[in-house]
């Protein structure tokens, strides 16, 4: 197949390096040092101790690729805006969009029943852009599980995890996605197909609303939170507020929270995308993974007092950072 990943950072070049030496044609949209690396060295992956190096084109301009039979979406949701307009020149009439962005997605109320059918979610996609640019038709869902960082500039490094678990927004089993999970099976990843891809959106979201912006404010890991009793009880309270909010609008966990917890709390001295941010200056997924929620709140009236906290400290901690160009990253003595 012929997928181009738009957006080819951690998890973006993870899934590139495993599908392109899975034989398929891959391309990826990169910008700055990282691309030139990519163009002079190939994309490296560093897991369980052994490199593998994808020859593959890459290129900052969408422009320059064809038309695709899978295009993976995985920049982070305030990116996709500013290069929503380029995307059609990467489609043919079947095409399929995969979408990687954490938190909830725009097109969460598309091809969904109920009371709030059709809605547009603001917080991640203000006035509608995406939601009137992006046929609903062509997306699939998909969640992002395994924890990974760029180590150099080039250079992926595996933290943890190899689950995309994929489905169709109404929920069927169609010839499309079953392909998209095959297409990642060969990659070796494991792509289970969904018959609700909206709750398992909140499970994994319900870690990245807690553990994110706590592990920003604090420059702490996720085995660190977890462990720290005080930290503990704070996530537990914010998963309590979210999943008030879930079950609100139909959504299921399948899993216990207790559990939820010590997953993360498994993954050991991981430092979260957010904190990774935080690091090295960039722009936090803050109202993805957490304003979001609060909106979703003020639309079925939950009460949410932790996670309005939560988001103002991480919220000012982000325009602080953009407002004044730090990178603030803790120095071991």
């Amino acid at each position: 197949m012929k997928v181009c990943v738009v957006g080819a950072g951690a998890i973006g070049g993870y899934m590139a390096v495993r599908l392109a030496n899975a034989g398929h044609e891959v391309s990826a949209i990169a910008r700055g040092p990282h691309l030139a690396a990519i163009k002079a060295n190939g994309m490296v992956l560093v897991e369980g101790g052994q490199r593998q190096v994808a020859t593959l084109a890459a290129t900052d301009r969408i422009a320059d690729l064809d038309a695709q039979d899978v295009v993976l979406l995985a920049l982070k949701a305030h990116q996709i805006v500013p290069i929503v307009d380029q995307l059609p020149s990467l489609f043919r009439s079947n095409t399929v969009l995969v979408t990687l962005q954490n938190g909830i997605p725009w097109w969460y109320f598309q091809k969904l029943d109920g009371p709030y059918a059709d809605r547009v979610v603001e917080t991640v996609d203000p006035g509608g852009v995406l939601f009137k640019a992006i046929d609903p038709d062509r997306v699939i869902g998909c969640i992002a599980y395994p924890a990974a960082t760029i180590a150099e500039p080039g250079v992926i490094q595996h933290v943890e995890g190899n689950r995309f678990p994929v489905g169709e927004l109404d929920g069927s089993e169609s010839d499309r996605v079953r392909a998209v999970a095959a297409l990642f099976g060969e990659g070796g990843f494991k792509a289970r197909v969904l018959d609700d891809i909206r709750s398992e959106i909140w499970l994994k979201l319900w870690g990245n609303l807690t553990f994110n912006p706590i592990s920003a404010v604090t420059h702490s890991t996720l085995v660190d939170i977890c462990q720290f009793p005080l930290t503990r009880a704070l996530a537990g309270t914010m998963m309590t507020e979210a999943q008030a909010v879930a079950e609100r609008l139909g959504a299921h966990f399948r899993v216990p929270m207790e559990r939820r917890i010590s997953g993360a709390e498994s993954v050991g001295k991981h430092k979260t995308s957010m904190l990774q941010d935080v690091e090295v200056g960039k722009p936090l997924e803050i109202d993805g993974m957490l304003g979001v929620v609060i909106e979703l709140a003020e639309m079925t009236g939950v009460e949410v007092p932790t996670l309005r906290a939560l988001y103002a400290c991480a919220s000012l901690l982000n325009k602080t950072i953009q407002d004044e160009g730090l990178r603030i990253k803790s120095e071991p003595k």
